[in-house]
């Protein structure tokens, strides 16, 4: 199956879509480790990067499909990501949540004005698409889907306006969205620059497929053994040949050394972060043998955390 890959234009658009819309993170030095810049997109008005993936698709949408309504599946951060860019363009949205996801993350997005639809984690896409196809919304999927990509890899054209002598990008990878955005934007405007994935041992999915050079699907009952509940999502095959063409590799973290960068993230940089977005800095922190060498920026992904974690990652 030939899949037709987005290009470092198709993210510049995105860039110009979402402007006004979507807070431009600064990426600032972790004086606590050396040579190591973060990118916080905990710090989106959702407290992750999804809104911009989620404001780029919405904004392409025609008036018609706006007024009948978006729908998508998520454990959380795309879900409230949506959520509110439907609010903005006064779309009525509807999203599929598993079981599974953090309570946190369910009210934030009831809070923002959608409307919630609880299923098993085997369920989420079977219900989302019902749902499409029984009232006629438009389904916009967290990653599996070009303007998404797009609107992610925005990510990657402001650690290069910030950082333009970047040599390392570290990005975390659930469904890939994220990391094939970046990878695009850098690889375009850097050809120099190394962008590394990074997934939970756990959840080790992505590195596995490319490992092999073909998509790998794990289990869901395998994927929901990590903390890092934002990445427990398997790749798509849009996804995969992104992060195949593009990316450099792939580490994965254990599940203490995820603990242990969230911990010091919260402590040290005094922010607000989730293990899913801690991935990256333990990459940084635990894996630097399997990394090149140079000015290191980890993407963190995101913030929706659940309170009981976070104060346990400050008392560490």
């Amino acid at each position: 199956m030939t899949v037709d890959l987005i290009s470092v234009d198709d993210v510049e658009a995105a860039a110009r879509a979402i402007a006004g819309s979507v807070v431009r993170t600064t990426v600032l030095p972790a004086a606590w480790a050396p040579g190591l810049h973060l990118k916080p997109e905990s710090l989106q008005p959702v407290g992750s990067f999804k809104l911009r993936g989620a404001t780029n698709a919405i904004s392409r949408l025609t008036p018609e499909q706006r007024a009948r309504g978006v729908v998508t599946h998520s454990s959380g951060n795309h879900g409230q990501a949506l959520a509110y860019a439907a609010r903005v363009f006064a779309a009525p949205c509807v999203v599929v949540i598993p079981e599974t996801a953090p309570d946190i993350k369910i009210a934030a997005v009831r809070d923002i004005g959608a409307e919630v639809v609880m299923v098993p984690p085997s369920q989420r896409v079977v219900v989302a698409q019902k749902l499409a196809d029984e009232r006629g919304l438009t389904l916009i999927p967290p990653y599996d889907h070009r303007d998404i990509i797009a609107g992610q890899g925005t990510v990657g054209l402001e650690i290069l306006e910030d950082c333009p002598d970047v040599d390392v990008v570290l990005v975390p990878v659930g469904g890939g969205g994220l990391a094939s955005g970046v990878a695009t934007a850098i690889k375009a405007r850097r050809p120099s620059a190394k962008v590394f994935g990074v997934e939970p041992d756990l959840a080790g999915d992505a590195h596995e497929s490319l490992l092999r050079g073909t998509m790998v699907t794990w289990d869901v009952a395998d994927l929901i053994r990590t903390s890092a509940d934002g990445l427990r999502v398997p790749l798509s095959e849009l996804t995969f040949e992104h992060l195949h063409a593009r990316l450099d590799g792939i580490v994965t973290v254990t599940e203490a050394q995820i603990t242990a960068a969230t911990s010091l993230l919260v402590r040290r940089s005094r922010l607000v972060v989730e293990p899913s977005g801690a991935v990256s800095t333990a990459a940084f922190l635990f894996r630097r043998d399997q990394l090149p060498p140079g000015k290191t920026v980890a993407v963190i992904s995101g913030g929706n955390v659940d309170p009981a974690v976070l104060a346990a990652a400050a008392a560490a």
